[in-house]
């Protein structure tokens, strides 16, 4: 008799309602490949899905966890950090492991990488370093938006004189507070456990999820494994998302590593079947771990 091939539970919200984005298709997508296996190269899995409220409950009868499209963690955050809690103590292995520093954690890690100097988007998290952002003469408007959030929840628009209170307002070190940079575009590197797979990017600053494929440079790509390499994630997906300044230089507006959105469905199909080949042999790795 063959070997039983392992098993996966795959957390996804197929019903999220996702902005410009279809999770469902994707994640139907995705385990319908990884179920049957890539023609000569990695085995199959036998794959169960599930919401994210019931992963902790089922995940003890699988090989591994594998988080998705989950959608934003705030809508159930007790009950996923439960499940973090209970995979730790298990031992459970999850892809993407749960040792990320960036959004994994929230986003502390802005003003952290604003902190040592790093090319991001300048972000700071205090009234008392105000000063250390670009002032009113740079830009009109900055961004100022929870700490813990995403998908733009609770996203607003301020000009530099009411920064200071909104900050003092708030919960200390809830707030992010970043220039509005008028970037000239959008652009997202894909990684499978630290290596680069594809780069798509969005034209058009105002239509963030209207995305083309995207050829990186030399010094583009050294950019993004910069963060993929801080992160120190061995086992995981990560999406680098950046914005290309007036200047010309990238900046780092955001480094997913939770559950990011892969965008498949905008890859051609070579493209698309390399990043499932590469997938599927890092489950596996994760598995032999």
């Amino acid at each position: 008799m063959s070997a039983p091939q392992p098993r996966l539970l795959y957390v996804t919200d197929l019903a999220y309602p996702a902005r410009g984005r279809r999770y469902c298709d994707e994640d139907i997508f995705l385990t319908s490949r990884l179920r049957e296996g890539v023609p000569g190269g990695p085995g199959g899995f036998d794959i169960a899905l599930c919401h994210p409220l019931d992963a902790a409950s089922l995940m003890d009868s699988f090989d591994a966890v594998v988080v998705r499209n989950s959608g934003p963690v705030l809508r159930y955050q007790d009950r996923y950090d439960a499940f973090r809690e209970l995979a730790v103590r298990r031992g459970t292995r999850v892809y993407n492991e749960l040792t990320g520093r960036a959004d994994m954690a929230g986003k502390q890690y802005l003003p952290d990488l604003t902190a040592a100097g790093m090319p991001v988007i300048p972000t700071v998290d205090r009234a008392a370093d105000l000063d250390r952002l670009p002032g009113p003469d740079a830009y009109a408007e900055y961004v100022v938006k929870p700490k813990l959030g995403a998908d733009s929840i609770g996203l607003r628009f301020l000009p530099h004189e009411g920064l200071g209170d909104a900050l003092r307002a708030a919960a200390p070190g809830t707030l992010l507070v970043q220039p509005r940079i008028p970037f000239r575009y959008e652009v997202s590197f894909y990684f499978v456990d630290a290596a680069f797979q594809y780069a798509l990017y969005a034209p058009r600053p105002e239509e963030r999820w209207v995305l083309e494929p995207y050829l990186p440079t030399a010094a583009d790509l050294e950019f993004a494994q910069r963060f993929v390499d801080w992160n120190t994630i061995g086992h995981g997906i990560q999406r680098v998302d950046a914005c290309r300044a007036p200047d010309g230089e990238l900046l780092l507006v955001e480094l997913e590593d939770l559950n990011p959105y892969l965008s498949l469905d905008l890859l051609d199909e070579p493209a698309r079947e390399s990043f499932v080949s590469a997938f599927a042999t890092a489950l596996h790795r994760l598995l032999d771990s």
